[in-house]
């Protein structure tokens, strides 16, 4: 038989299809005037702000006043009245305390009474043995601040003001009253909770004998950021999941997405997380803020230049008063994004870890998290073996469905030349074509959609592991093989020039799944175009089949060389077990001659009730048949 050659139409199809994934690829990616744009629009709003700090010097930072200075004491009270009191005490000047537990260190400073510096203490930045630790809050890029309003018409900021640590244990807690003083027993205070072998830390935000001098009658603005810094091997990859989420209007969660200048306002918000890709800082209020303001910037513009920083996150909330008085109760989270570790807090937090929306989040939760802990947790399996076997249990739940799927292939292989008869007969009639081969399948006992159906079984599992392997925190750092991090890339070459849309690295595991789905597409092809004979008005299915056989691993190659390891891995091994159940089903469970037998067999006896769908099917072409004819006559 002459074999099928691509025809122009065909040719352009599948150019046109490369040519939207190559522009899906590239639609986010800003272009290089956009980029000088953004420089400078960045730059005029820089000399613009330096132009009006010029011409409106901002107010001077609160001097420390000495026991006993009136002179000075009448000044600060000038600049910060009642608040003057605050730079006459002994700790108005820049010490900081530090609490910490087995888990991390906390340092809070006295200028602004919030952390300025938070050390994840068994983490290590990049790489195992880096010997660097990771630290989420340090040198400045955190901020918290509180604007006051007085009475008397003056804005000020704790982040200027001086507070009083005040230091003591309760148990095995360690508590921490950080005091805005506006008297001996007027202030702000800020406190802090640590427990032994915990990252949620105790955060209360109250006020005593402040509703005289503070103006309570709107709330107070709240203000906390975050520049968020790199903790991974591969700045784009952590950078493609650091972002912010909260919780809003009981139970609901959201996110405020990826990009240059993204802002959402939530109501009712209960929490809100700066999320990184594999660590989080999170503030959890026990009364929801009526309203937030939430801002996200992108800060890597070229991976190869911005390689200290991902993100600058901020959020406005405000603080009302109770009463005349501040009174919250809140925690901070400051830890790993760990599934396990934030589900154990009932706080919901565990939303911020996308697992896939509907039934790809449940397989996730419900499955894979459950399975996975089981072989790491109480087998005690190393990750990459867990892997391994993990993918191996997967692929034997989906052995029937896979069986079914190549069954329905051999039964309509063995149709294939009645198929084309009926083709040859009713070439000019596509209508009739099609109800004799309907009817043919009927007769045949034969349902051409049995082939899709388990098909379309297995891709929520395929598109659950998507989700799931870049979120495990615990493939973070552990090596199996030559790749020393499963979270990451498997890098065996450095490339000393870069490859759009690849990198300048080959990792491994990415090039074994890309050969080992080239083989089973390989493999399966044949079977599919004798399965799917070309219907007429349709696509070429074959020919469509014997690009893809070649695109497929391409696009996985590219797609996959900057994932982490761990789901290339499970990729490899899936197409691998795939195979191999391919080969033992055609070779132990499917005879052509034996399904031939039982189609005559099936054509003998009474044809089977058609379903539904089918009685409707036929019944429209049918009625299409009998326009055509009526059409004809006329």
């Amino acid at each position: 038989m002459e074999e099928k050659k691509l025809d122009l139409n065909s040719i352009i199809g599948f150019v046109l299809i490369f040519g939207i994934l190559i522009w899906i690829i590239y639609q986010n990616k800003p272009s290089e005037a956009t980029i000088a744009a953004e420089k400078a629009k960045k730059e005029l709003v820089a000399k613009e702000k330096a132009n009006k700090a010029v011409a409106t010097p901002a107010p001077a930072a609160p001097a420390v006043v000495l026991a006993g200075d009136s002179t000075q004491l009448a000044q600060a009270q000038k600049t910060l009245g009642s608040f003057a009191y605050s730079a006459t005490i002994s700790s108005a000047k820049d010490g900081f305390t530090t609490i910490e537990n087995e888990l991390v260190k906390l340092k809070i400073a006295n200028k602004g009474g919030y952390i300025v510096e938070a050390t994840l203490k068994n983490f290590e930045k990049f790489k195992k043995g880096s010997g660097q630790i990771v630290e989420l809050i340090k040198e400045n890029n955190a901020n918290l601040n509180i604007q006051l309003q007085t009475n008397d018409n003056r804005t000020l900021n704790t982040k200027d003001l001086y507070f009083e640590p005040s230091l003591s244990k309760v148990g095995a807690d360690q508590i921490l009253s950080m005091k805005l003083k506006a008297g001996t027993n007027e202030f702000l205070e800020y406190k802090y909770i640590l427990k032994p072998k915990d990252y949620m830390i105790g955060f209360d935000i109250r006020s005593q004998g402040l509703n005289k001098i503070l103006n309570t009658a709107k709330p107070l603005d709240f203000e906390w950021g975050l520049k968020t810094y790199r903790n991974e091997k591969s700045i784009s990859y952590e950078n493609r999941y650091t972002e912010i989420y909260f919780e809003y209007e009981d139970g609901k969660i959201d996110y405020v997405g990826q990009g240059k200048d993204k802002e959402e306002n939530a109501e009712k918000t209960s929490y809100v997380a700066f999320k990184q890709h594999f660590f989080s800082t999170i503030l959890i209020t026990n009364k929801p803020f009526e309203s937030a303001k939430l801002q996200s910037n992108d800060l890597v513009n070229d991976e190869k230049i911005d390689t200290v920083f991902t993100k600058q996150f901020k959020v406005n909330v405000p603080l009302a008063f109770s009463n005349g008085e501040l009174d919250y109760k809140m925690n901070w989270y400051i830890g790993p994004t760990d599934y396990k570790i934030l589900n154990n807090y009932d706080k919901n937090l565990d939303k911020i870890i996308s697992l896939g929306w509907g039934i790809f989040g449940w397989i996730n939760k419900f499955i894979f998290i459950p399975l996975f802990g089981f072989l790491t947790t109480t087998i005690g399996l190393t990750f990459g073996i867990a892997i391994i076997i993990f993918t191996i249990l997967i692929k034997i739940a989906m052995a029937p469905i896979t069986f079914k799927s190549f069954l329905s292939q051999a039964k309509m292989k063995v149709l294939r030349p009645e198929i084309t008869e009926l083709g040859e007969k009713f070439k000019k009639d596509p209508m009739k074509k099609q109800q004799e081969t309907m009817k043919l399948y009927n007769k045949a006992g034969v349902n051409p959609m049995a082939g899709c159906i388990p098909a379309l079984i297995q891709i929520p599992f395929m598109y659950a592991s998507f989700q799931f392997f870049p979120s495990a925190f615990e493939l973070r750092q552990k090596g199996f093989l030559w790749a020393d991090d499963l979270s990451s890339f498997d890098e065996v070459i450095k490339l000393p020039f870069h490859i759009p849309l690849y990198g300048d690295h080959i990792s491994l595991f990415p090039v074994l799944a890309s050969i080992a789905i080239f083989f089973y597409m390989k493999m399966t092809s044949g079977d599919q175009q004798m399965a799917a004979p070309t219907q007429e008005g349709m696509p070429d299915m074959a020919k469509m089949m014997k690009i893809m056989i070649y695109v497929s691993p391409i696009m996985m190659l590219f797609f996959f060389n900057s994932y982490g390891a761990g789901l290339s891995l499970y990729n490899f091994i899936s197409n691998l077990i795939t195979i191999g159940i391919m080969i033992v089903i055609k070779r132990y469970f499917i005879d052509s001659d034996k399904i031939h037998a039982q189609i005559q067999e099936n054509k003998l006896k009474e044809p089977k009730k058609q379903g539904k769908f089918q009685q409707k099917l036929q019944e429209v072409m049918e009625q299409a048949e009998a326009q055509k004819a009526k059409d004809k006559k006329k």
